[in-house]
């Protein structure tokens, strides 16, 4: 068992379900610890209810923090001029539930594929970066040539619950440091079919929706002495599910608002109902905005009496197509197998959007996506073995890519 596959299944052994960190960071500090004597790392750590964070960082081997104490801070004046990849992830996991065939959280091996919560989504991409990152810097170390960046791990048990103290604080605190990175790869999930055919370039925002109907509740058999929310909807709700909001562009698929939840009344026949809630979410490109659905609905509705409530959760972003690290990655696969990524920006939201919205250039980057939060969740070892050659390779172009001291 190769040493990538080693560490995922001693990951998924621990039963991190949001906010739980269950003793995780030390597990990977100790498997760090070798590179302590050779490279400047430092370590932050943050606690806030319930949620640990944990951020890693080394230096180039030409590069010093005088007079370092376990308390002293990193600060910008040490990366000056660096350039400064990161790799993030979450060791959070979201519950089992019932009806596995075997123990969520054993990492069991058969033929090949590995079992448990958290198999896909995303310890994998944890142990495959975790290992790449270390056998790049072990090699580094007997090289003549030292590494020309600044290389680093941002983790947070907070992702699959709210986000409210993961990833958004701890890159709070690396602006306020002055020592946010310049690239970062967010180890997702992301692949359709096999680790590497799909580079997630950026993501659609999201937009919660609460729409009220007011009307008067009263007997079906006089329907003059009543005002029925679901006859005021009518025609008009055919105007707003899955309408197109705009036409999309070259990155993003047209804006579109889906009805999740319709109900009104007291479960009865005989009664017209006082109101009609309508639940709705928008999957949105940078075409449109909370403020141009919200005049859309508007529009839609028009003069009739309801109430609207809007929650923006995330902002769509985009990592340009030519950039340094979509280019590199491309180069890096298209070289080791025998496809080319799809970029992409469909799916979900996850914490890449965070580092987007502080100026960060992101990818996500991770193995298939097939089995995640499922009943008997897995992966292929041969997929987790690829996303790590990925990596393993993608810090050797960059080493080749940048210039040595």
């Amino acid at each position: 068992m190769s040493e990538t596959i080693s560490l995922l299944s001693k990951l998924i052994t621990y039963p991190s379900i949001t906010p739980q960190e269950c003793g995780i960071y030390t597990l990977l500090k100790d498997f760090l610890s070798p590179l302590n004597q050779h490279y400047t790392t430092h370590i932050i750590e943050q606690e806030n209810q319930g949620v640990k964070n944990l951020f890693w960082i080394a230096l180039p081997r030409h590069i010093t923090i005088e007079n370092q104490t376990e308390n002293q801070t990193l600060h910008s004046k040490n990366l000056e001029g660096l350039m400064h990849l990161c790799f993030a992830g979450h060791i959070d996991v979201v519950p089992a539930g019932e009806g596995w065939d075997n123990d969520p959280f054993s990492g069991q091996v058969k033929e090949g594929i590995m079992y448990g919560r958290g198999t896909q989504d995303m310890k994998s991409g944890v142990s495959a970066f975790m290992c790449a990152i270390k056998d790049f810097l072990l090699q580094d170390s007997l090289s003549s040539s030292p590494m020309p960046f600044a290389l680093s791990i941002l983790l947070t048990s907070d992702e699959e619950g709210e986000g409210t103290y993961g990833t958004k604080v701890m890159l709070d605190q690396l602006k306020t440091l002055g020592i946010l990175p310049h690239f970062c790869i967010v180890a997702e999930p992301t692949a359709t079919e096999k680790s590497g055919d799909t580079l997630k370039i950026g993501r659609r925002g999201s937009l919660n929706g609460i729409l009220r109907i007011k009307g008067k509740q009263g007997h079906v058999a006089y329907p003059e002495k009543c005002l029925n929310p679901v006859e005021i909807l009518g025609h008009k709700l055919g105007d707003l599910a899955g309408i197109n909001l705009d036409n999309g562009d070259e990155n993003f698929t047209p804006s579109k608002l889906i009805i999740t939840d319709i109900r009104g009344g007291m479960e009865v026949v005989n009664v017209t109902p006082n109101e009609l809630k309508i639940m709705f979410n928008v999957r949105f490109s940078p075409a449109s905005s909370e403020d141009s659905i919200r005049s859309y609905v508007q529009e839609v509705l028009g003069n009739i009496s309801y109430d609207l409530e809007l929650k923006t959760s995330s902002l769509p972003f985009i990592t340009s197509r030519d950039s340094k690290l979509i280019t590199h990655l491309s180069q890096v696969i298209s070289h080791l197998y025998t496809f080319t990524p799809t970029l992409s920006t469909s799916g979900g939201t996850s914490d890449a959007r965070f580092f987007a919205a502080f100026g960060v250039e992101v990818v996500e980057l991770g193995v298939p996506n097939d089995r995640i939060h499922a009943i008997n969740e897995r992966v292929s070892c041969q997929d987790v073995e690829n996303l790590y050659q990925i990596f393993r390779n993608l810090l050797q172009s960059f080493y080749l890519s940048n210039p040595k001291e």
